[in-house]
């Protein structure tokens, strides 16, 4: 009843007073890296519904960087064909490494569309949300004794970036993550840099931590998320995918590039 009630409330406000439809929001194009793990497709898709679902009104597409269709550029090609004159993408990635500087930024700038880029999803609170979730769901208990507690640690498993934005993006996450958890939490990368999992858990283990879980900052399983859970010592969450904070965060993200092009627009 509440999701039929809320469908009905947003197509009522597509209505003005006089009768006549309003123009809809933009749409908001979820970005996916891509992955050869067909599971990856078909996690980022639930999430995809999900984050419709959360929100009715705001049509929902897909665009990947690579590997897996429909690839970005063709979905902005996609909706130019349709008519549409604006959307907004949201990257499902953490942190502004080279797709988010880059990659991205130059398949909007060659749409014909007008288009706005929302930041990545991390560092915010939502996403921590899901990442201890998915600890929790994985093993870790939720009212851990203090004794457990001083020996225990996690490794944040991300993808890895050289660009220092994007690592100082993944040690505020991780920080945020520790403050959740009460116990330290290190980052590592699957590739490009260090630490790896294996060298950030042999840290904590020096330092007492021996009962030390992984935390895996992915969207889909794919072979990052399998090499890092590989390497946990102890416990290893599952990908974040459709986790219902993960749909709120998209959407935030998209809120928030909405309100910045509009400000944008008004000081033009």
């Amino acid at each position: 009843m509440d999701s039929i009630s809320s469908q009905l409330a947003s197509q009522l406000s597509l209505v003005s007073l006089s009768g006549r439809r309003r123009p809809g929001p933009p749409p908001l194009v979820l970005v996916a890296h891509g992955s050869r793990d067909p599971r990856a497709l078909r996690t980022v898709r639930a999430l995809l519904r999900l984050v419709g679902e959360t929100r009715p009104g705001v049509p929902v597409h897909l665009g990947h960087i690579e590997l897996n269709e429909p690839l970005l550029p063709d979905t902005l090609a996609a909706l130019d064909a349709r008519g549409t004159a604006s959307a907004v993408l949201v990257p499902l990635l953490f942190g502004h490494g080279f797709h988010i500087k880059r990659d991205i930024p130059e398949a909007a700038a060659g749409a014909r569309l007008r288009t706005a880029v929302a930041a990545p999803l991390g560092p915010h609170p939502l996403l921590v949300e899901a990442l201890y979730d998915r600890l929790v769901e994985a093993g870790w208990p939720a009212g851990m004794p203090e004794s457990e507690r001083r020996a225990s640690g996690v490794v944040l498993a991300a993808a890895g970036s050289r660009d220092p934005d994007s690592a100082a993006g993944t040690r505020r996450t991780a920080q945020l993550l520790a403050d959740r958890l009460g116990v330290p939490v290190i980052p590592a990368y699957a590739s490009a840099v260090t630490p790896t999992v294996r060298t950030a858990a042999r840290a904590l283990a020096a330092r007492g931590r021996h009962r030390v879980a992984v935390a895996s900052c992915f969207t889909a399983p794919g072979r990052f998320a399998a090499e890092s859970a590989a390497s946990a010592p102890w416990i290893a969450s599952a990908p974040l995918g459709a986790h219902p904070a993960m749909a709120r965060l998209v959407l935030h993200r998209y809120d928030q590039a909405l309100a910045t092009a509009a400000t944008h627009r008004a000081s033009a």
